[in-house]
């Protein structure tokens, strides 16, 4: 009993010790890890050490608080964690690649553990792949139509170096659409899409928002895809913005949507009947995308958001000689050209949309 309290309380100590990282999720940075892995030195988090457990060769788990530790596995976290697993797990992570955190989605953190600890994939070793051969790849998706009615398999081949997707059907030897890399952006949208390899791909067409939702059976299979679109979207940026810095260019690759979900909008004159439309707020393209359903291909319209000095801001209220029926939280969009009237399901999902779009408004 002495040597188990002993050992939790240096084991405990361990894991706040200034200078070995230790006091954040080896794979996911989450803060105050409760577990960690005996086998290869590292403290990480509850939700990271599920997907270790499914690696009972290369990673064994045990918990900070709960289970016993040998005095010889003490001496073994001693010498190893966290600063030291990275250095040498994560020597060549391309600069393209995405490091999940977190609230990221179980495919891309489970894909992540395993190209770092079973498939070494960024050790010092290995060679790194330039951005223009890691953006080209050719292979299989699952394609919901255009009519949301079901998936179907499609042919998809990107090229960093042509700077496009495309995507071919059965019948055709032409492409079904060539999609140009400069507005592509890719998602992860699990819920959404209803599977959990779902991914969703953005571009700018006619001026419009268009949506491709696809997914692969195989998990590394649809995050090398991701991955691929990232290299392709880096090789793009570092080729037409040569002189701007690294750490500005890499959240530009690609971006998730910093809110989503159910409003409703009233027309132009305001006297229309408030219908529901799905929302998704892009922050980095300022913009306010709305659809008639969440898996539409189109969207309906969005409306861009620029800063409080140029005219723009929210309010919880409606405006001048504007009457709802409804009994729901209001939220107003100011813009200079019009002011725009959104219904919300309650008063949580209010603060949450007011919050998302004074966080656009604010930013520079």
């Amino acid at each position: 009993a002495m040597d188990r309290d002993r050992n939790k309380a240096l084991l405990l100590e361990l894991q706040k010790a200034a200078g070995t990282g230790n006091d954040r999720c080896a794979d996911c940075g989450d803060r105050d890890p409760e577990w960690a892995s005996y086998k290869l030195g590292i403290f990480i988090c509850l939700n990271c050490s599920g997907i270790h457990r499914n690696l009972p060769e290369i990673s064994r788990v045990k918990s900070l608080r709960l289970d016993f530790w040998e005095s010889n596995l003490i001496e073994f976290m001693k010498n190893h964690g966290n600063l030291w697993a990275k250095a040498k797990y994560e020597a060549k992570v391309p600069p393209y690649y995405y490091i999940p955190k977190s609230r990221d989605c179980l495919v891309l953190r489970e894909q992540w553990i395993r190209a770092k600890y079973e498939r070494g994939e960024f050790l010092d070793t290995q060679v790194c792949q330039d951005p223009c051969s890691a953006g080209s790849r050719e292979g299989c998706l699952w394609k919901l139509g255009k009519l949301r009615r079901q998936f179907q398999k499609r042919q998809f081949l990107l090229s960093a170096r042509e700077g496009v997707i495309k995507y071919f059907t059965k019948e055709s030897k032409d492409p079904k659409a060539v999609i140009s890399i400069e507005t592509l952006n890719a998602m992860f949208q699990v819920d959404k899409i209803g599977h959990i390899h779902g991914l969703q791909i953005t571009y700018i067409t006619d001026g419009q928002t268009r949506n491709l939702f696809v997914y692969h059976e195989s998990g590394k299979e649809i995050v090398d895809w991701f991955n691929a679109i990232r290299a392709a979207r880096y090789y793009y940026l570092r080729t037409t913005f040569p002189n701007v810095p690294e750490p500005e260019l890499i959240p530009r690759i690609t971006r998730n949507f910093v809110k989503e979900g159910y409003m409703e909008k009233t027309g132009p004159k305001q006297k229309e009947a408030f219908k529901v439309r799905w929302f998704c707020l892009d922050s980095q393209e300022r913009n306010l995308i709305y659809f008639k359903n969440p898996l539409d291909a189109f969207a309906q319209g969005q409306v861009f958001i620029g800063r409080r000095d140029e005219g723009y801001e929210v309010r919880d209220d409606l405006p001048k000689r504007v009457c709802v029926k409804k009994k729901k939280p209001v939220i107003t969009l100011v813009t200079p050209v019009r002011e725009f009237v959104f219904l919300c399901e309650n008063d949580k999902k209010q603060k949450e949309w007011m919050d998302a779009l004074n966080g656009v408004i604010t930013q520079l």
